[in-house]
């Protein structure tokens, strides 16, 4: 190649945009490169110009998205013309697929020789087998989070190749981090989501199992890492609790707060994976509303929802997940848990080994493939 790698990446959500500056950081180590896309803070301070506020694209759910659906047609088109314009060999989109996907079917009818390379695989594993095939239309090559994702993926049509999960290279609490949480009596991290309907479901359940718990525990201590836009609602929806949380923004304290915690109780999804690299055994519980959690049961292809559970290829973290999301079972779980607070630590071992840990790191593993995938074909 003559001259630099000229990318063009879109990510639409923070989770995304750590990604892509990993991703971006470990391509400036390996070649001379230029970027132009859409990014947050972290790409931009890796030298993207986002085309427009990457915030735009952050909205989820049906009602959040139909009073913008004009506007975020319009991005579409707009970062699809950009991203041709560009000259770039590559367009690399980055999680968010509702957006990126549609940008890079527009892209691939103007322009079908441009490489199309999507980060963060789509869960076909889990649900909608279907997709795979879809996205085998508009993608040429996957990064993958999961090392069991690749075959679903090549099935399709696609290269991929297993990059590493991020969670493996995210800092772990310093000693001092972790004495700020030092005292009497066992701690409970309590994980109840980062979105507002997450959190309005699970709190009260929540509320119930540390009542309950406390009954046993007399001294308990609970802490509760939480995000700034739903930290008002965690502040009303727990003040009645039998035990106040600390509530925890603060990136240290939330690291000395994972590390020092006896026990988490969290609503599904990544944090068990953060939980596993702390090496905190865990609970899970979730509900969602009765329609979604019998269409989701109805498609559902796996017999768990918790990743540590999938990639250990054990089911040693118990989980309740709607009807069974109650607080007598969830207590009695945590209970059990404490009691054996090594039980999980092989599962939790083996999923940080099979994620990565102790290799390149996931972005420069990334970098790799993207310049590997521009060749192909």
């Amino acid at each position: 190649m003559s001259g630099p790698v000229k990318l063009f990446l879109i990510a639409g959500e923070p989770s995304g945009d750590r990604l892509g500056a990993a991703l971006m950081a470990g391509l400036k180590s390996l070649v001379p490169v230029e970027f132009a896309g859409v990014g947050g803070p972290l790409m931009q301070a890796e030298g993207m110009e986002s085309l427009f506020p990457m915030e735009e694209l952050s909205v989820m759910g049906i009602a959040e998205v139909l009073p913008k659906y004009f506007h975020l047609k319009r991005r579409i088109r707009e970062a699809a013309e950009a991203a041709v314009a560009s000259g770039a060999e590559a367009l690399v989109t980055i999680d968010s697929p509702d957006f990126g996907l549609r940008v890079a079917a527009l892209v691939k009818a103007t322009r079908p020789r441009m490489r199309t390379i999507h980060y963060v695989a789509p869960s076909v594993w889990a649900w909608r087998p279907g997709r795979a095939a879809k996205m085998a239309k508009v993608i040429d090559h996957v990064l993958a989070l999961l090392p069991f994702e690749p075959p679903y993926m090549t099935a399709a049509g696609m290269t991929c190749d297993f990059v590493g999960h991020p969670v493996v290279s995210e800092p772990l609490a310093t000693s001092t981090e972790v004495a700020a949480f030092a005292g009497e009596g066992p701690l409970l991290l309590a994980l109840p989501g980062s979105r507002r309907g997450e959190v309005t479901r699970l709190a009260p359940v929540f509320g119930e199992v540390v009542a309950r718990l406390k009954d046993r525990q007399p001294d308990l201590r609970v802490a509760l890492p939480t995000v700034g836009s739903v930290s008002g609602l965690v502040e009303e929806l727990t003040s009645g609790w039998a035990v106040r949380p600390r509530i925890i923004q603060d990136p240290a304290e939330k690291r000395g707060a994972f590390a020092a915690a006896s026990v988490a109780l969290a609503a599904s999804g990544t944090v068990s994976l953060e939980l596993a690299a702390n090496g905190c055994p865990m609970v899970i519980a979730y509900d969602m509303h009765p329609l979604t959690l019998w269409l989701m049961r109805r498609a559902a292809l796996i017999d768990t929802v918790t990743l540590v559970n999938l990639v250990s290829e054990t089911r040693v973290v118990p989980e309740f997940i709607g009807p069974d999301c109650r607080p007598d079972l969830i207590a009695a779980a945590l209970q059990a848990v404490m009691a054996d607070p090594d039980a999980q630590g092989q599962a939790m071992a083996v999923t940080m080994e099979r994620l990565g840990k102790g290799g390149e790191p996931p972005g420069l593993r990334a970098a790799r493939s993207v310049l590997a995938a521009l060749h192909q074909g």
